[in-house]
């Protein structure tokens, strides 16, 4: 068999090469997966456990991900002012070893494992962070001196059954700030996350029917005194957005192609749209979501659209179209589904309707589903339902051409047969250390292609020839950068051996 040269080629998608059409588009949607570590909801399954079970169960998650053709988990790395990683300012996670502040023994880090493990799969990672949780309601142990509840119990209000950080201090926004972004620094993770808990959710005083309040007297006293005019509850408003603002800036102004999400409660405020009723987070939580996506203060937004399809008075459709609606910047529009929900309030095929659902709404780009253990437990048959069907062929994360749309260029690719001619062997390497966060493989036979998508860390492929097909006609291998923009490919193309001349000579190819 003859063995072309390989071309790193900039065409774009649709022009032809050698005569043939160039591949098709790679399918697009954000399929992404919570992992949540508070309250070891999904991991790890009990605190304490020994490091290398520990791993396996994460990496059992992860596997379940990817097998389901997921590309997005966002891991929960800070669930009430802890760590699940090696943090400068924050104890190590009691929900990982038993005890707030304990060393893990072994040590390891299990954010910069997830990250590891994650892009090996194909997967991004997320860093999910509580940004004003101080101490959550299923604590397992005491709090140890390193604690902000601790080393700052001034910044702390309680509020129910929980600790909570004033967003209404300036040092705590600061201090939260800086957690965060130590992470989005040294870690090479691809996203940044928080959740909807800014200011609490609706509470009673432990023991009582009365209803708890947020004692921020101190705070709002401080503010007024510095010539602050704004009522308490606007003064509320403008310190979270203070917060998401400079967060998505900084973040920004670091790592410039770092996805920053948010996945705020699913009503912004009642009778929006009309017809809407259920709590009102922009007077509850004090989240101005709406400013935030107006503003595109974020690159991707997951409200938790977690009712059953149908309810009128929180109807799934309309509150999603609402949304997209609003989506004025036109950043990512994801829809948050709680698959952990299957037989409580609602069957798996409710699930999947709402999946089919979202692909109808031409202004919206994926799902973010809660929560991993539903899909490793295949709730319901959630997880058979996404792999035979609605997830059956791998898509890549949609493109965010705001964040950079620098496209990596083609790799050095080299192509041989294998041993036994049964295949072709494939390795490249990426062209000047240019960063890859997925290559896309075409091959074709006629006009008939077909696609891999492949790890960051992928330089080898063999393509085994199809039984009745033999040698492909040609092969595209595609990097997929940061943000997501396709790069130039290096194509082979196959020229059969050419028919010996009547002087016995051969053509040169």
């Amino acid at each position: 068999m003859r063995i072309l040269l390989v071309w790193g080629l900039t065409w774009m998608l649709g022009w032809s090469v050698w005569g043939a059409s160039a591949p098709p588009p790679v399918a697009r949607e954000f399929r992404g997966v919570w992992i949540a570590t508070v309250g070891n909801v999904d991991w790890p399954s009990k605190p304490g456990l020994p490091v290398a079970q520990q791993q396996e169960e994460l990496r059992q998650l992860l596997d379940c991900a990817a097998r389901l053709h997921f590309n997005v988990v966002v891991f929960q790395v800070r669930t009430a002012c802890d760590a699940l990683y090696d943090s400068p300012f924050e104890p190590w996670s009691e929900y990982l070893t038993g005890r707030m502040g304990q060393v893990p023994k072994p040590a390891w880090d299990p954010l910069k494992f997830a990250v590891t493990e994650a892009h090996a799969r194909g997967l991004e990672l997320h860093a999910w962070f509580n940004p004003f949780r101080a101490r959550y309601h299923q604590s397992v142990s005491p709090p140890c001196s390193t604690h902000v509840s601790i080393a700052h119990p001034e910044w702390l209000r309680r509020f129910g059954r929980y600790l909570w950080l004033d967003p209404g201090n300036p040092e705590v926004r600061d201090y939260s700030l800086r957690v965060i972004l130590d992470v989005a620094r040294r870690y090479d993770v691809d996203g940044i996350h928080i959740d909807d808990y800014f200011y609490p959710y609706p509470e009673v005083v432990p023991g009582t029917s009365t209803p708890a309040t947020f004692n921020d007297d101190a705070s709002f006293k401080a503010y007024r005194d510095r010539g602050g005019r704004l009522e308490r509850e606007d003064w509320r408003r403008d310190s979270v957005n203070q917060f998401v603002q400079q967060l998505n800036d900084r973040l920004h102004q670091l790592k410039p192609w770092l996805k920053f999400g948010i996945s705020p409660f699913g009503i912004w405020r009642p009778m929006y749209p009309i017809g809407i009723k259920g709590l009102d987070s922009f007077s509850t939580l004090f989240a101005d979501s709406r400013r935030w996506l107006r503003a595109g203060w974020a690159d991707y937004f997951a409200p938790q659209l977690y009712w059953p399809t149908g309810r009128r008075e929180q109807d799934y459709s309309r509150l999603l179209e609402w949304w997209a609606t609003e989506n004025a910047q036109q950043r990512l529009m994801i829809s948050g589904l709680a698959s952990a929900n299957i037989g409580k309030d609602r069957p798996a095929t409710d699930v999947s309707r709402q999946v089919r659902l979202r692909r109808t709404q031409p202004a919206t780009h994926g799902a973010l589903f809660w929560n991993a253990s539903s899909l490793k437990n295949n709730l319901g048959g959630i997880a058979s339902e996404l792999a035979n069907d609605l997830f059956l062929e791998a898509a890549l994360v949609p493109e965010t051409p705001w964040l950079g749309q620098d496209r990596p260029p083609a790799p050095a690719l080299g192509v041989s047969t294998l041993r036994g001619g049964r295949g072709l062997d494939l390795k490249w390497r990426p062209a000047n250390g240019n960063p890859v966060s997925r290559w896309v493989l075409h091959y074709r036979y006629g006009d008939q292609w077909n696609v891999v998508l492949l790890s960051a860390s992928s330089r080898r492929w063999e393509l085994d020839f199809a039984p009745t097909k033999g040698i492909p006609d040609e092969v595209w291998l595609r990097p997929v950068g940061r943000t997501g923009m396709l790069g130039a490919p290096a194509v082979w193309s196959y020229l059969p051996p050419s028919p010996p001349r009547r002087d016995g000579a051969r053509r040169r190819g």
